[in-house]
């Protein structure tokens, strides 16, 4: 389902970019920096590049789901919600080409900070919504990630991608209720 978050995000970012700009290439894509052998990611350059940094549990507490009928109880596990940190970077030759972009990113995002069904479709069908958060990162933090990532910096802005939902739907057990006692006495 991450997958699924991510290209959706990234999918709408290049849609806007592809009107915005009258163009039929890509602007922005899902991938990293580097390979693994810590060459260029291919596909990037003169990019918006769409790319997760880091996952965490969302602390709010959830109650595990019980639903009751006439006859039975259902009890499942609860579901587990998930904020993605997302990366935008602009990958572009032209130092003024990567604010620009990245200026139309931020742009995009501040006037659709969330996605769903009814303002976006082709949503994956697990998840229910995504909401998109910049996130303040100090210069310490942020030359941290940036020497995780690459060791070179990028223009870039990260947002918070708060609950994706992980939900397996497992049914853990029926209960039956107790409708009377028998008694037996001897």
């Amino acid at each position: 389902m991450i997958d699924a978050a991510l290209s959706h995000i990234a999918s709408q970012l290049n849609q806007f970019l592809k009107r915005s700009y009258d163009s039929a290439e890509d602007m922005a894509v899902m991938s990293n920096i580097l390979e693994q052998d810590g060459t260029l990611a291919a596909g990037i350059n003169n990019k918006l590049v769409v790319m997760l940094v880091n996952v965490t549990k969302e602390t709010s507490p959830a109650r595990p789901p019980q639903f009751s009928g006439a006859d039975k109880t259902v009890n499942a596990p609860p579901p587990l919600f998930m904020n993605l940190y997302v990366m935008v970077a602009a990958h572009f030759g032209n130092y003024a080409e990567s604010l620009k972009f990245l200026s139309n990113a931020v742009s995009f995002f501040q006037r659709q900070p969330v996605f769903d069904r009814q303002s976006t479709p082709d949503l994956d069908k697990r998840i229910d919504k995504l909401v998109l958060d910049i996130e303040n990162l100090n210069t310490q933090d942020l030359s941290s990630l940036w020497g995780i990532l690459s060791g070179k910096y990028l223009p870039s802005v990260l947002y918070r991608v708060r609950m994706v939902c992980f939900d397996t739907n497992d049914i853990v057990n029926l209960d039956s209720p107790i409708t009377g006692s028998r008694i037996s006495v001897k």
